[in-house]
């Protein structure tokens, strides 16, 4: 499923326009991220809960050349999947 899909379903489902579910999907992930650059996490029970960890800095090596290059330390998101999200997927 892609966001077309996803925006349709959402129309269907709660049976508004297009544009309305739209708008509501975006300000969720809009919402979502604001809240991970601010360090901060996001937990939607029994679907799971959103966060960021920090990765340190290390070396790696370029696979065609063989050289080290260092790759800098950055903050990536993470996802735990809540009770509800794993047991509907058994």
């Amino acid at each position: 499923m892609n966001k077309e899909q996803l925006i349709e379903a959402m129309a269907t489902k709660a049976n508004i326009s297009k544009k309305a579910a739209s708008d509501a999907l975006e300000t969720m992930l809009n919402s979502i991220t604001n809240s991970l650059k601010s360090g901060d996490s996001v937990t939607l029970t029994g679907f799971g809960t959103f966060g960021s960890s920090r990765r340190a800095a290390r070396q790696g090596r370029n696979p065609r050349t063989g050289e080290t290059v260092q790759i800098p330390a950055r903050t990536v998101p993470r996802f735990k999947a809540g009770k509800g999200l794993r047991d509907a997927l058994r």
